[in-house]
């Protein structure tokens, strides 16, 4: 007896109802054409991060909660203190560690969905879903260049920070902190302004904002 399913579109990661379970869905492949079947294989860094982290559109709506956005600059400041904390527990420091690293997972998923996403931090969580997509539905090319380079300086930032931290040097820890966070609040202001200019790009796009 047929009988149709839910599934996940390979290329829009939106969840469709059909009797077959094609890897592009029937929107992507009217939008994308026969390029559809293919673009699915190619996946961003972000991406594939963001899918270790399992990140799901629920966990994704969670995390464009401000309250989420603003402790998320916790996770280095702990993680640092964690490794800072060899000095008096030894290899016992491995338990704050592991907890710093669990707080980083569950830090997207404690806060609930936001009332509304008309706000600063809520548009920066939705533009960079649009900038892990733009393997799928490519962004303006003004868009292209500073998000790579504010990934470069934090990434810099970040393993200051580590490096100070495992050296027990305060101030290439506190400069790589201040540096990740700078970095990372900068990204997320360029990803309002590519939310602003990609919210009508696709139908997936339209459908996050309610």
């Amino acid at each position: 007896m047929w009988y149709s399913r839910e599934y996940r579109c390979k290329v829009c990661h939106s969840v469709k109802d059909s009797l077959i379970t094609s890897i592009p869905c029937r929107e992507c492949t009217i939008f994308f054409g026969m390029r559809a079947s293919t673009r699915y294989i190619r996946m961003t860094l972000e991406r594939m991060i963001a899918r270790l982290f399992l990140m799901d559109d629920r966990t994704w709506m969670r995390h464009a909660n401000p309250w989420s956005v603003m402790l998320r600059l916790t996770v280095l400041p702990l993680l640092v203190l964690a490794l800072w904390s060899r000095l008096w527990l030894g290899w016992l420091a491995v338990i704050p560690v592991c907890l710093a690293v669990i707080w980083a997972w569950l830090n997207p998923r404690i806060v609930p969905p936001p009332r509304s996403l008309d706000n600063w931090t809520s548009k920066g969580v939705l533009g960079e879903r649009v900038w892990l997509n733009r393997d799928v539905i490519p962004v303006p090319s003004h868009h292209r260049m500073v998000p790579h380079l504010l990934s470069v300086v934090s990434g810099a930032g970040m393993l200051l920070a580590i490096f100070g931290a495992v050296t027990f040097e305060v101030w290439p820890t506190l400069v790589g902190i201040i540096v990740v966070c700078l970095g990372k609040v900068w990204f997320v202001d360029r990803m309002v302004w590519l939310w602003h200019d990609m919210q009508e790009a696709s139908p997936e796009y339209r459908r996050w904002r309610t």
